[in-house]
């Protein structure tokens, strides 16, 4: 696949680039209907992702350099080609809550309803930006035969055509997950939950998706000989199964009060 969309006076414009901001868009008009749900100020949910977005995208990319050294070390200028490609998904996320939890404060805003209300925001992003990697032709997985990957879409055959062999489309396996899982969330918005409760449910979805498409990947970000996706996908399952338990049992406890 060609990764350039159009050029603009000799300037490349990438798909990759196009799909995140995409991604984003969308996700900040999906984050105005849902402030409405939670009651949060949209004008301060504005000003957190001002903030957030920059610092998730630094961290994402952080995140991916740091597991990429042997590379990076040796090219440093190439640490800010991020138009190439190079965001850790795990490594935004982590980004983007800490410099929540640090604006809400800041903003007087609650930091439950503030992670509710943009969960599903976080998995409709990836869902789109995931396409991004399609056009880059990363994120696949494994060699398959032209039998397997026949039941695919033509242009998805042609994408995953690389070097003269055929790839499992792990980057559409997730984007499809992360879908499912939206639909999940949004569904399960208006229940009777604890605050977080959304939040941790989507760390434990998301997780559940990553770590298993994670173990079809041929790319994946490696410490020794641990896949790091699959390390943090099992942190966040079972972070999130314990706060979610936690809050629900403290809620329950409160609403029979």
């Amino acid at each position: 696949m060609n990764p350039v969309a159009f050029e603009i006076f000799g300037l490349e414009i990438r798909w990759y680039g196009i799909l995140i901001c995409m991604g984003m868009v969308l996700a900040y008009g999906l984050a105005y209907k849902r402030s409405k749900i939670y009651d949060v100020d949209f004008d301060k949910l504005t000003d957190v992702f001002i903030v957030a977005l920059p610092f998730s995208i630094l961290c994402a990319r952080l995140y991916y350099v740091i597991f990429n050294w042997s590379y990076y070390g040796a090219n440093p200028s190439h640490i800010l080609y991020i138009r190439e490609g190079g965001l850790a998904i795990h490594g935004g996320l982590i980004g983007a809550v800490i410099s929540g939890y640090l604006m809400s404060r800041y903003r007087k805003l609650n930091f439950l309803d503030l992670i509710d209300t943009v969960a599903p925001c976080f998995i409709l992003a990836q869902a789109i930006g995931r396409w991004g990697n399609f056009f880059n032709s990363e994120a696949h997985g494994g060699i398959v035969s032209y039998e397997f990957i026949s039941h695919f879409p033509k242009f998805i055959q042609k994408g995953m055509y690389i070097d003269g062999f055929y790839y499992h489309p792990t980057f559409l396996y997730e984007s499809i997950w992360n879908i499912v899982v939206l639909i999940i969330l949004l569904l399960i918005t208006k229940k009777h939950l604890a605050k977080g409760s959304i939040f941790y449910l989507y760390l434990i979805f998301y997780s559940l998706g990553r770590f298993f498409i994670e173990g079809l990947r041929t790319d994946s970000l490696m410490l020794g000989s641990l896949r790091m996706a699959q390390v943090i996908s099992l942190v966040f399952i079972i972070l999130g199964i314990i706060l979610l338990i936690k809050s629900n049992i403290k809620n329950k406890s409160t609403f029979k009060q």
